[in-house]
């Protein structure tokens, strides 16, 4: 209730890039005081055993991650913990640091519950982010990695970027997360068809095999496909021996907002998330679940704004959740609500 009725109406005042950086840096001085971190963790990241999971041989403390996009560069990584998260997902990273979009870039939509973003994988690049991961104590939590590909990088040499990413981090993280769906990058999301969407992962996972304990490969899709490409989907992780997928991100549709049109075309493209985004995702999750007949993993990701939607998502068939617009909505409490109530549904 503090952060809902005090703390969010403060933040919402000023500038979404801004007040985001502004609480990475608040929340890595405060790791550093005396207490404040173990105290934070026994307010808000209490495990619950009975949540725990075991997918692709590892061992998940609970099934809530945070969704790539938040974490870019692992600033805080392992310390996400403190907030109950089961699993953390950086990135999404590129071989090359790089800006991204112009500014202004990130906007909220308060009466949709909603935000919209054309960040463009504004990122440190993928060595920053290796020699941020060689020095953080995990304790204990599953990291992810989302890759991509540079902007500049045409798509005819979009696999380089992807390899280049995975063997950098494979030494790092727990699993990978392959990202053409994001509607930020030009062209990017042509490389979810069928073919180069197959030739791509085809070579990621002849690298994965080539190790000496490959690591689970996950495919990210947009919620904007059609069934027919849907169903190449499913068909390509078959074919390719994916670990999983995870939809959605977020979606070019402006179908059905309580924001005013005009303020909508004034903000412009980008990709949207939130409270719009709930059906359509949910939607796309039961529609692979049934046409895989379960035998995809799949992480369910988008308009997960509150306890009762995460375990949607899971009835629908998803293993695991992840969160993003939900957290900057409902605050730090957010995880710890949908945890004691998935404990009290099981």
């Amino acid at each position: 209730m503090l952060y809902k009725y005090l703390i969010r109406p403060v933040l919402f005042r000023f500038d979404p890039e801004g007040i985001h950086h502004f609480s990475f840096r608040l929340l890595q001085f405060s790791s550093k005081l005396p207490l404040l971190p173990a105290l934070l963790r026994k307010h808000y990241g209490k495990q619950q055993p009975s949540l725990s999971r075991e997918l692709w041989g590892l061992h998940f403390a609970n099934p809530v991650g945070l969704a790539a996009g938040f974490d870019k560069d692992a600033l805080l990584g392992s310390k996400w913990r403190q907030f109950g998260f089961g699993f953390v997902e950086v990135g999404t990273v590129t071989p090359r640091p790089q800006a991204g979009n112009a500014r202004k870039r990130l906007f909220r939509l308060p009466k949709d519950r909603a935000l919209i973003n054309r960040m463009g994988f504004n990122n440190a690049g993928v060595e920053a982010m290796v020699a941020r991961l060689k020095k953080m104590d995990r304790e204990g939590i599953i990291l992810g990695a989302n890759i991509g590909k540079n902007k500049d990088t045409p798509n005819e040499r979009a696999v380089e970027d992807y390899e280049y990413c995975f063997n950098e981090l494979f030494e790092y993280v727990d699993y990978f997360v392959v990202n053409v769906s994001s509607p930020n990058t030009p062209g990017l999301r042509t490389l979810q068809e069928k073919e180069p969407l197959t030739h791509l992962l085809n070579r990621l996972q002849q690298l994965n095999r080539q190790k000496p304990s490959p690591k689970p490969l996950l495919l990210k899709i947009a919620p904007d496909l059609t069934q027919q490409q849907l169903d190449d989907i499913v068909e390509v992780a078959r074919a390719t021996g994916l670990s999983g997928l995870i939809a959605t991100n977020t979606t070019i549709a402006r179908d059905g907002l309580r924001t005013p049109a005009s303020e909508i075309q004034a903000i412009g493209p980008g990709g949207l998330s939130g409270q719009p985004l709930k059906a359509r995702a949910l939607e796309v999750i039961r529609y692979l679940h049934q046409q895989s007949q379960g035998e995809i993993p799949i992480i369910g990701v988008g308009g997960i704004m509150s306890a009762q939607d995460a375990r949607e998502r899971l009835q629908a068939g998803a293993a695991l959740v992840q969160v993003y617009t939900g957290f900057v909505y409902e605050g730090p409490g957010f995880v710890k609500r949908i945890l004691t109530y998935l404990s009290k549904m099981k």
